[in-house]
């Protein structure tokens, strides 16, 4: 077994202030409206990442502490002048000639890597022990990668041309990326939007994946039955069940389980208000989200934090401000890769190109992860497995996670960490019959 992870040395880092509290007044939301910037935007990625006892911040001396792996951020620069993606990278201090594959954890819409700083302990652990590494990347566009300009070229009505346009313009970074990292295979771990992205990047490059882990992933099932609903966005609350329920592990997925989130699903997008379906149609219509809480200036920073106070709700207090500040100084960075929203999703949030017709060209290992009160129809994970198995791949598997929405990997660390682990040992099978047992 490898050494522990030593505790936090962020004490002996440079003074990072704290993140102010969320804005209540309009006052205190223009201060953080003109605060806000690249400086600020790192300040608040940093502060996230401090939690982890690994990290080192580009401008410190290196460590001499006996920690299995050791953290950094760094720019990784592509080939287009201006262009580059935002990368944590930790790093394994004793590399094993028959380590697994590194993991490449990719964020969702509009998100980016700070969001996962509950799960990268655990990798890190799996990284330390296995002699490995594991790597969290901004996708071109988005969170505090290059904002660069996005455009399509394609007819509105070729949307076969617009779909493989905005899927380019992050599948090529990726793939940039990798040849940049030297790496010749990853194990990506996607959530929402990153899931769906990870997925075609599998599809058009399968020799640089050994597996793929689907979290919450986006663009998978058909309309019209589709339940999805993006505007619980905006509405669902964190569950802080996940840290204090005795029981919080995995489920394998089971058709009983998946109807009951489907119920679930049905059952609110009934009640779904006028304002909100607008709202909904505008954001799939190509509105995004994001231009629509800049276009308010001064007042954004009080809407983000409605936002993040009610979302975040099962985090503390501290981690709560925190990741207010970094969703606020991602949001009001120029925008770039979000406006992608309209020609992967067609409106009410289906994929123009659903991954249930596409992913059964995959040979390799997939594995869908839901949340228990997930705004994402689970049915097409589960008619995604059907035509895995039909072309022959049965080395892939569904999950749910009780205690948990859309953000799984946020509402229940413990369960989906344990689980990842699990899947990144290639030890899932017999995590799966045991999970299967308990659903």
């Amino acid at each position: 077994m490898s050494a522990s992870i030593p505790a936090s040395t962020s004490s002996a880092f440079l003074p990072l202030p704290p993140a102010k509290d969320i804005p209540v007044t309009f006052t205190a939301s223009l201060k953080s409206w003109w605060a806000a910037g690249d400086k600020q935007g790192n300040a608040s990625e940093e502060r996230l990442l401090r939690r982890l006892p690994f990290f080192q911040p580009e401008r410190m001396a290196s460590s001499t502490n006996d920690s299995p792996v050791i953290a950094l951020r760094e720019r990784v620069q592509l080939a287009a002048p201006k262009h580059f993606l935002n990368t944590l990278s930790i790093k394994s201090t004793n590399p094993s000639p028959t380590a697994p594959p590194p993991a490449v954890v990719l964020h969702g819409y509009g998100a980016g890597l700070g969001f996962f700083f509950r799960n990268f302990p655990a990798l890190a652990q799996w990284a330390g022990h296995r002699g490995t590494d594991v790597f969290a990347v901004d996708w071109l566009g988005m969170g505090r990668s290059a904002r660069v300009p996005f455009t399509i070229k394609a007819k509105r009505d070729d949307i076969s041309g617009r779909v493989n346009e905005a899927e380019s313009f992050f599948v090529e970074s990726l793939e940039e990326w990798r040849i940049k990292m030297g790496l010749e295979k990853m194990t990506l771990i996607g959530h929402s939007l990153g899931a769906y992205f990870s997925a075609v990047y599998a599809l058009r490059y399968p020799t640089r994946v050994h597996k793929l882990i689907l979290l919450s992933p986006a663009g998978v099932p058909h309309d019209p039955n589709n339940l999805t609903a993006p505007s619980r966005e905006l509405t669902d609350e964190g569950d802080s069940r996940s840290t204090t329920s005795a029981s919080h592990s995995a489920v394998a997925a089971s058709t009983a389980g998946v109807s009951k989130i489907r119920e679930e699903q049905k059952a609110i997008k009934e009640k779904e208000s006028r304002s909100r379906r607008l709202l909904t149609y505008l954001w799939e219509e190509g509105w995004s989200p994001f231009q629509v809480v800049r276009s308010t200036l001064f007042w954004s920073p009080m809407l983000v934090g409605k936002y993040s106070s009610r979302r975040f709700s099962g985090l503390t207090e501290e981690e709560t401000r925190d990741m207010h500040d970094y969703i606020l100084n991602i949001t009001l960075s120029k925008g770039s890769g979000e406006y992608c929203i309209s020609h992967i999703l067609a409106p009410y949030a289906h994929a123009r190109m659903p991954l249930v017709d596409r992913i059964a060209a995959l040979k390799l290992p997939v594995t869908f992860i839901y949340g228990e009160h997930d705004w994402m129809d689970p049915q097409g994970g589960l008619q995604s497995l059907e035509n895995l198995r039909k072309a022959g791949n049965y080395r892939s598997r569904m999950y749910n996670i009780p205690y948990a929405g859309h953000h799984v990997y946020l509402d229940n660390p413990t369960a989906v960490n344990e689980l990842l682990v699990a899947e990144l040992d290639d030890a899932g099978e017999q995590l799966y019959l045991f999970a299967a047992s308990r659903s």
